[in-house]
């Protein structure tokens, strides 16, 4: 069975090298072990303590094989962006032109640049093995980020957003990056993402602060604005489906898009609801669904069946039971998968 838990800091090891097979443009992931080792401490810490509001505390959660006891995916929430460093984007406007002597009409595309202090919760660091995606295992890495979410609603803000990775080759080559950020930062695209999961300092010192006219970037480069990785693209349908929209923010890296919902308003944390276990039984009938122990520290997440026992409580089976750490008279949240 599939689980995802809570990362710890003797995941360290397996957790590197997982990561270390995650190709450009997944730039939280691009860090170096002892930058992996901080934010496990951190994570660690994050699970442990009860924040009065979200900080910007790094939530990592780790899906783990039981039956080959390794580690095959990662995701985060970020409980807030912006803060300390801020959270840089570009908001996408148009703005309409004429001419009453040319008789000509044009909307014209611009970005303008925009720096966050007090953003939203952020979700990210998504990767899973290549040997392992298919079979709705992405789905339930990406949706078990929502039941935490709605068990502890209080340690995140009330906006979500995703920053999707966008148009990136095999070379690390992006034409959005080589349009705009190359010509101030002199650096590859692959340096420029690295360089900031150590800080966001250079962005604030060299990013050119007037608007861009899109129409004076090159045509391969306007067409890679607002789209995703076509790895992305599976993604991307998933968090739509859960109610994320666009709102005209792209990435100012590779141009990717930036999509956001309410944090209430996500389906699987709007759908999902806590069941008191009133018995554990060897298998249960029903439709597979999104099923965790609703703890803070030692959370844990699965697919499985919930029975029904009227208004006593639920039933579960005995692996989904052990995967969890769930005994009779403890609670479950859970959703259906859709």
């Amino acid at each position: 069975m599939l689980v995802i838990r809570t990362a710890a800091v003797a995941d360290l090891e397996p957790l590197y090298e997982l990561i270390a097979s995650s190709t450009y443009g997944l730039t939280t992931l691009k860090i170096s072990k002892d930058q992996l080792h901080e934010r496990l401490e951190e994570s660690e810490f994050a699970f442990r303590r009860k924040p009065k509001r979200p900080a910007g505390q790094p939530y990592v959660f780790v899906m783990e094989d039981q039956a080959h006891g390794k580690l095959v995916g990662t995701c985060a929430i970020y409980s807030k962006v912006g803060g300390f460093e801020p959270f840089y984007s570009y908001r996408i406007e148009t703005t309409t032109t004429s001419s009453e002597a040319l008789q000509v009409t044009k909307e014209v595309a611009i970005l303008h640049l925009i720096k966050e202090h007090d953003g939203p919760t952020e979700i990210g660091s998504l990767y899973l093995a290549s040997d392992y995606r298919g079979a709705g295992n992405g789905r339930l890495l990406s949706l078990s980020r929502f039941l935490f979410i709605a068990s502890f609603p209080d340690r995140f803000d009330s906006e979500v957003i995703a920053e999707m990775r966008g148009v990136v080759d095999e070379q690390g080559k992006s034409p959005f990056w080589e349009a705009i950020g190359r010509h101030f930062f002199d650096v590859e695209f692959p340096k420029a993402e690295t360089m900031t999961t150590v800080s966001k300092n250079f962005i604030a010192d060299l990013m050119p602060k007037h608007p861009i006219y899109v129409t004076l970037l090159p045509e391969a480069a306007q067409q890679t604005i607002g789209k995703v990785h076509p790895q992305t693209e599976p993604a991307l349908a998933l968090l739509e489906k859960e109610g994320f929209a666009r709102r005209g923010l792209i990435d100012i890296f590779d141009g990717g898009p930036v999509v956001h919902c309410s944090r209430d308003g996500i389906r699987t944390v709007r759908e999902s609801r806590a069941t008191t276990i009133v018995a554990i039984e060897e298998s249960v009938a029903g439709e597979t669904r999104l099923i965790s122990n609703g703890r803070e520290a030692g959370f844990r997440c699965c697919l499985g069946s919930v029975g029904e026992r009227g208004d006593e409580g639920g039933v579960i089976d005995r692996v989904t039971a052990l995967s969890l750490g769930i005994k009779v008279g403890d609670s479950i949240r859970h959703a259906p998968l859709k």
